[in-house]
């Protein structure tokens, strides 16, 4: 008898969780709010690391296709002083495959494939332990049961509750994003800044961080320490683009004019302060429902959560369908392997976060230092 299984969400976690289950064969209903594949913009690219994200796509049988897509020459870093001066220019081998990049798009399609996704069916909650399994509230009213439930909808999980009272707490740390298109014809001077990966400035409690996408598509990202209301207290209006604009430039200001060029040519502005959950986050097994990435352990975004969220779907998933235990001892099993892990990259990417928007910007520079290949 196969299990009745539910994932909730179709990021990185959920999909690859989906992915592997459905190369051995077994079922698993895919279950998300947005209506579409392309309801929402995917993102900006990800650096999937071979003992990690590309592991789990080896596990789903994709990493062929992945290794035609993704960006080896995405892995380039350059690092800046606030005046222009270049300090770091590092550029990968032609055989250096460790973490190339892929736009999050791509990554979804890839993933996607096959899959029978039920879009447009909003989770409002889970409640474990009725008589018939876990029972998935639905936003329309609907109701289903399943044996196994799995979060893997984010940091604003609503599957979270159901095993854990905690919610993500705010690290300090904003970011504003915006973009820049066809970079290499409207921005040539800006294509050659960011060159073919990422250049990062860092200041005093501030960094500018530009990494390039598919397609001359350039994501920009402002990063400070401010608190969570920061704009009510600059009277700044989030959804006014000039006036975030405006607001960065001061906040900014003094730093070279080409790396100020990156706000200056940004199209929109999305605010995004940086939430965190404990970086020892674990809860007590509940039977029918466990968790998946950014729901489980969130994170600092330093190339790590979407890396584990995919490793741990394909490794939840193998578990289910090729394992010798019970599917409640699989899970058991899994959570402990995925604390242990977790607990070690979210110590890692916390110290990283201060690091990198840090009083000292020495800081930054010594860290890339310690983790770039010589």
């Amino acid at each position: 008898m196969r299990h009745r299984i539910a994932v909730v969400g179709s990021g990185p976690a959920g999909l690859t969780f989906a992915r592997v289950l459905h190369r051995h064969g077994h079922p698993v209903a895919l279950l998300e709010r947005d209506p579409a594949p392309d309801a929402r913009p995917p993102g900006g690219t990800l650096d999937l690391q071979e003992g990690l994200g590309q592991l789990a796509l080896d596990k789903a049988g994709l990493l062929t296709e992945f290794q035609e897509l993704s960006r080896p020459e995405g892995q380039a870093m350059r690092i800046l002083d606030t005046d222009g001066t270049v300090l770091r220019d590092w550029r990968p081998r032609p055989e250096d495959r460790a973490n190339p990049e892929i736009d999050r798009g791509q990554l979804r399609d890839l993933l996607l494939g096959p899959l029978d996704v039920r879009w447009g069916r909003g989770v409002t909650r889970v409640v474990p332990g009725t008589r018939d399994g876990a029972l998935v509230h639905f936003a329309d009213g609907r109701q289903e049961a399943f044996d196994l439930v799995v979060g893997a909808d984010g940091a604003w999980s609503r599957i979270r509750p159901a095993v854990s009272p905690v919610t993500p707490h705010y690290t300090g740390v904003t970011l504003v994003e915006t973009s820049l298109d066809d970079i290499d014809t409207c921005h040539p001077d800006l294509a050659r800044l960011v060159g073919d990966g990422s250049v990062a400035v860092y200041g005093v409690n501030r960094a500018l961080v530009a990494q390039r996408n598919s397609g001359g598509h350039v994501k920009v990202y402002a990063q400070f320490r401010a608190p969570l209301d920061w704009h009510a207290n600059r009277d700044v209006d989030l959804a006014d683009a000039e006036a975030v604009r405006s607001s960065l430039l001061a906040l900014f200001d003094g730093w070279a004019d080409p790396v100020l060029d990156l706000i200056r040519h940004g199209a929109a502005f999305a605010h995004r302060p940086l939430h965190v959950l404990p970086v020892s986050h674990t809860w007590t097994h509940v039977r029918g429902v466990t968790l998946l990435g950014d729901a489980a352990h969130l994170m600092p975004p330093l190339g790590a959560g979407a890396n584990l969220a995919m490793l741990e779907g394909a490794e939840l998933a193998e578990s289910i369908a090729t394992g010798t235990r019970d599917l409640d001892e699989a899970v058991r099993a899994f959570e402990e392997q995925m604390w242990a892990r977790a607990g070690r990259w979210a110590r890692m990417t916390a110290a990283g976060l201060e690091r990198l928007v840090s009083p000292d910007p020495a800081e930054a520079l010594a860290l890339f230092d310690q983790v770039q290949p010589s």
